[in-house]
């Protein structure tokens, strides 16, 4: 009987079984053809949920250690290849890695166990035989151009979005595009930003010196009269899948922002989509940008989203004029984007890579969240809560009904070993619900199932 014995005081559990099971079978102990217990029977046999294994089983399949074979189970791979043994070297052990971390419900990082090394590298090799001389070669401001036309590309057909590359910024994360963004548009302005929302977007204003004013939502998202209200001149908001709120804004209210943007010279809106790529179960909205006729829109998203919060890539694609501008005072500015991660990037994409671990990732992240929602469903707590989400995105609304408050809720948690976020959280106004961000797609399934007994008991 296969099993594993799994420190859970580690946390990310299916990282363990993946590891354990993909060590096994490059050391040979695990045969090639060799059948793998089912997702239940396994389970049981390593006191974990079945989330666990089969996130376990989904990265080694996308890995190519094993094949699924429908109606019959998981395989060991045929074509694994035994690891030979390694030398060994004594290595200081990295304190920060040692850190071990409470459990965090609403850690909205994606799952790393997801991401496709195996491709990544080889890609990564490729670009260093074949690009040798422009990895060495000056870069323009705005990025590669290879990467810039993958990303039009990859616009076109997944957002309808008619882009051209040379309206397209790269650049080392979106707080770095932020800044660009205020030199462009003048630090005289007056920003408008979601209340609740992005807590970090009011600090990188102010470090920019620059004054930010909070706008309320409502049901439909940001509200056009709180924010005709504010006088500010540039609406910073995320109108795809708010978060934390979660709310996707109607076409009705895009066209009422966009109208109110267009009323005046110098009016923006930064359209921040990301991450799009996972709408699970819904057509997907249009964009502000492909909506606009004004030019008033600039478009942001990030890498750090669909593939690792790690990979520090993030793009924004500026209304034609905006571009020009950006063209004439800031092309000066050297490219914070390696040329070598640039092109494996460009590759990635270009080579259909990007749009297969999408597709993926979406299975992956409906099954989540499918598990997720059966698990509380069938529990204690179910008469105690409700699930507010809009099938979009990452992550869900826990409303509680307590007498406690979002303070003490978290308070008890952490007593527990346990951190999770409330809505209010984001927001300095009086919370009225009793609001928890549930981030399913890097889980811990131990530690919310450890969080739903609590509650029950103690609520």
């Amino acid at each position: 009987m296969l099993t594993y014995t799994l420190d859970k005081d580690k946390g990310h559990l299916s990282r363990e079984l993946y590891k354990a099971l993909k060590n096994d079978i490059e050391e040979g102990k695990l045969e090639r053809g060799e059948k793998l217990p089912s997702k239940r029977t396994f389970a049981r046999n390593c006191s974990v949920s079945t989330i666990t294994v089969q996130n376990a089983y989904d990265q080694l399949v996308s890995e190519g250690y094993i094949t699924a074979v429908e109606k019959k189970g998981y395989y060991v791979s045929d074509s694994v290849v035994k690891k030979k043994a390694k030398i060994s070297y004594y290595v200081e052990e990295d304190q920060e890695a040692s850190i071990v971390e409470l459990p965090d419900l609403s850690n909205n990082r994606v799952n790393v166990d997801n991401f496709p090394f195996s491709i990544w590298s080889r890609i990564m090799r490729k670009t260093m035989m074949e690009k040798q001389h422009l990895l060495l070669s000056p870069m323009k401001t705005e990025g590669v151009y290879e990467l810039r036309r993958a990303i039009s590309h990859h616009l076109s057909s997944f957002r309808g979005m008619a882009v051209s590359p040379s309206q397209i910024i790269v650049g080392a994360g979106t707080e770095y595009l932020y800044s660009l963004i205020i030199q462009l548009l003048g630090r005289d302005k007056l920003y408008a930003i979601e209340d609740p929302g992005y807590m970090k977007l009011e600090k990188i204003y102010e470090a920019n010196g620059v004054k930010s004013i909070k706008v309320k939502l409502d049901e439909k998202g940001l509200s056009l009269s709180s924010l005709e209200k504010s006088s500010a001149d540039i609406a910073h908001i995320s109108p795809n899948h708010h978060y934390p709120t979660g709310i996707t804004m109607p076409l009705d209210r895009r066209y009422e922002i966009l109208s109110w943007a267009s009323k005046r010279d110098e009016r923006y809106i930064i359209e921040d989509d990301y991450d799009s790529e996972f709408r699970v179960s819904r057509n997907p909205v249009p964009t502000l940008y492909t909506l606009d006729t004004s030019g008033s829109v600039i478009y942001m998203n990030t890498f750090s989203k669909s593939l690792a919060s790690t990979v520090r890539i993030s793009y924004m694609v500026l209304p034609e004029d905006l571009s020009d501008r950006f063209q004439e005072k800031y092309s000066f500015y050297s490219s914070t984007v390696s040329s070598f991660e640039q092109y494996t990037l460009a590759s990635f994409i270009e080579e259909g890579f990007f749009e297969k671990h999408i597709n993926r990732m979406r299975l992956y992240y409906i099954r989540q969240r499918q598990a997720v929602l059966s698990f509380l469903s069938s529990s204690l707590i179910k008469d105690k809560c409700s699930v507010i989400e809009n099938d979009s995105g990452l992550h869900f609304i826990l409303r509680l009904n307590t007498t406690h408050s979002d303070k003490e809720v978290k308070e008890l948690l952490s007593q527990e070993g346990i951190k999770i976020s409330a809505l209010s959280d984001y927001s300095n106004s009086p919370a009225v619900c009793h609001d928890f961000i549930i981030n399913y797609s890097n889980l811990d399934m131990e530690a919310f199932e450890r969080a739903l007994d609590i509650l029950s008991e103690r609520i």
